[in-house]
C-alpha cells in the first residue's frame, strides 16, 4: 500500500545553527593524517571549518583536534575570511557565501599547506513536497519526497541530511541529474528512524561535482567492506574530508495524515 501526502508541510527558509555530520573514515592507527571538513552554506552567517588529526582504533578519542591551524577562505573578488579557532578544532569565520561564487581554501598546520576550492551553484526551487508510506510485509516505512524541474543542458548536483524530531543531521544521500537532465524529478529520502508523528526536517543543498563525487562514495560504501576505502577528497595534500560551499534551503515534514 502507498500513499503520497501533500498535507501538513511547512517550508523552512531561515537558517538554524550550524550542524555537523558524522563521516566513517578507514583510519591507519601506523600513519595519521589530517581531516578537514569545511561545509559552508547560505543557511546561516557563522562558517565552521574544523580540522583534525586521525588516531588509532584503540584510542579513547574519535580525533585530535587541531588547536594551531591556519584556516583561510578566499573568493574570486578578492575577499579574505581568516577563521578564528574556538576550540575542539573547530575555527569560526562570519560571511555567506555568494551564488556563482569560487571560494578557495588554504589550511596551514606547521608548515604543510592543504587547499582545495569549491564553486556555489544556483538553488534550484522545490515545486512540491510530499509524505510517502510503503508497507512492506509488516513493515510500514515512511519516506519524504521533493519534486522539482531540473535545469536543462547543465549537470546538477544535489545533496541531502535529515534531522528528526531535533536530532542532530545525518547525511542522507546525494543525486546528480546524470539520466534526468531537464526532466520533472521525483527525490526520495527514507530514514529507518521516520515514525509516525514525527517531524522531520531536510536540509537540500545545490553542489559541485567533487562534492558529489565525495558523498556518492560515501553513500556507496559497503559497510561490511573488511577495508573500505577512503572518499575521494577535493582538499590537496593527502587530506582527508571535503570542502563544500553551497546554497542550501530547509523543508520541514509532519508525518501525519488522514486516512482514506
Amino acid at each position: 500500500m502507498r500513499q503520497v501526502i501533500f498535507l501538513f508541510i511547512s517550508i523552512l527558509f531561515l537558517g538554524l545553527t550550524s550542524c555537523e555530520e558524522l563521516i566513517h573514515l578507514d583510519l591507519n592507527a601506523a600513519d595519521p593524517r589530517y581531516v578537514i571538513e569545511g561545509d559552508l552554506t547560505d543557511l546561516s552567517n557563522e562558517q565552521i571549518i574544523k580540522v583534525s588529526q586521525t588516531v588509532a582504533f584503540d584510542e579513547a578519542r574519535r580525533y585530535n583536534p587541531v588547536e594551531n591551524a591556519s584556516v583561510v577562505v578566499t573568493d574570486d573578488r578578492g575577499r579574505i575570511y581568516t577563521f578564528q579557532h574556538i576550540g575542539d578544532g573547530r575555527y569560526r569565520a562570519t560571511f555567506r557565501p555568494r551564488e556563482k561564487g569560487t571560494y578557495n581554501l588554504l589550511v596551514t598546520i606547521e608548515g604543510e599547506e592543504f587547499r582545495a576550492s569549491s564553486y556555489v551553484n544556483p538553488y534550484i526551487d522545490v515545486d512540491s513536497l510530499g509524505v510517502v508510506e510503503d508497507v512492506i510485509f509488516s513493515d510500514t516505512l515512511y519516506s519524504v519526497t521533493l519534486k522539482f524541474y531540473d535545469p536543462q543542458n547543465e549537470p546538477n548536483y544535489y545533496k541531502y541530511n535529515i534531522s528528526v524530531n531535533g536530532e542532530e543531521f545525518k547525511f542522507s544521500r546525494v543525486y546528480s541529474d546524470k539520466f534526468n537532465d531537464g526532466l520533472y524529478v521525483t527525490h526520495q529520502l527514507s530514514d529507518e528512524d521516520i515514525r509516525w508523528g514525527d517531524s522531520v526536517v531536510v536540509r537540500r543543498q545545490i553542489v559541485d561535482k567533487p562534492v558529489f563525487t565525495y558523498w556518492n562514495e560515501v553513500q556507496s560504501t559497503n559497510p561490511g567492506s573488511a577495508a573500505p576505502a577512503n572518499p575521494t577528497s577535493n582538499i590537496s595534500n593527502g587530506a582527508l574530508g571535503y570542502f563544500s560551499v553551497s546554497l542550501a534551503k530547509r523543508y520541514g515534514f509532519r508525518v501525519e495524515f488522514e486516512r482514506e
